[in-house]
């Protein structure tokens, strides 16, 4: 790994900022008032357009990081970062969620720094919380849940990464919030079954797509029930996913079967 270089004050600053989950008015204040100020916004293709509004003096580029999707190396992201800080005083690389949290935001830390370029991290409210706020449903509950994991099964394209193709598939938390977990939803229900300690068929579970957003959807079971496939097509592939599971989000659940079940008939 380099280290860092010595500041460069010729060059401009890169703040990474996290846009939150989803709704314009949910990113904090700060990230606000740097996009309003920003030259150039390099963004994920999950930001919204809304949020891209509060920033129309500044050149957007759009940098992918769908998951599934054709989108930007992250190298060529990387270096990116690097050119517009050579040419402009104020670079912000507007990521979804939390830049810290599944965003790789280290990889461009490093990138920048080896390059003698200063960088700020403003961070933003993450999915998981978001979609607890939306069902009303904390991810703790005294006596039943006192651990919290966020879990992604997706893993780095690039070849050149040395990284674990053994990813964490049983997590001990009790309350456990996959992010980009759509394809592999069936499977994640079906080991958790089998394998976690903290979690039985009849644990509820709780889809979210597009979380805080106009389009944001539900969707409420069991693990049984996911591992059976039945949300396989429910899914809208244009949409972020996030999967709850745990004993803290039972509040209501078997109401929500039961209404599901009586709409379709079944």
């Amino acid at each position: 790994m380099q280290k860092p270089a010595s500041i460069n004050s010729a060059y401009g600053k890169v703040y990474l900022v996290g846009a939150g989950p989803g709704a314009a008015d949910l990113i904090t204040v700060r990230g606000a008032k740097l996009l309003a100020q920003a030259d150039v916004v390099f963004h994920d293709a999950l930001v919204e357009p809304e949020m891209l509004a509060l920033c129309p003096q500044a050149i957007q580029v759009p940098v992918g990081k769908r998951c599934g999707k054709l989108s930007s190396a992250q190298q060529f992201i990387n270096k990116r970062l690097v050119d517009a800080a050579k040419q402009h005083q104020v670079v912000v690389r507007l990521k979804g969620g939390d830049p810290m949290l599944f965003g790789r935001a280290d990889e461009e830390l490093q990138a920048l720094q080896t390059a003698g370029i200063a960088v700020e991290i403003v961070p933003g409210i993450t999915a998981a919380l978001a979609g607890a706020a939306s069902i009303g449903q904390s991810l703790t509950l005294r006596g039943v849940s006192r651990s919290v994991a966020f879990v992604t099964l997706a893993q780095a394209a690039e070849p050149h990464l040395e990284i674990s193709h053994s990813p964490i598939q049983y997590p001990t938390a009790d309350t456990l919030v996959y992010y980009m977990g759509r394809k592999d939803a069936a499977r994640i229900a079906q080991e958790l079954i089998s394998h976690s300690p903290n979690h039985s068929p009849l644990t509820p579970v709780h889809i979210l797509e597009a979380v805080s957003t106009q389009r944001e959807r539900h969707w409420s079971s069991t693990l049984q029930e996911l591992a059976l496939g039945a949300a396989d097509h429910w899914f809208d592939a244009q949409s972020p996913a996030l999967i709850m599971v745990g004993e803290a989000l039972k509040v209501n659940v078997s109401d929500v079967i039961a209404a599901q079940h009586q709409k379709t008939g079944t």
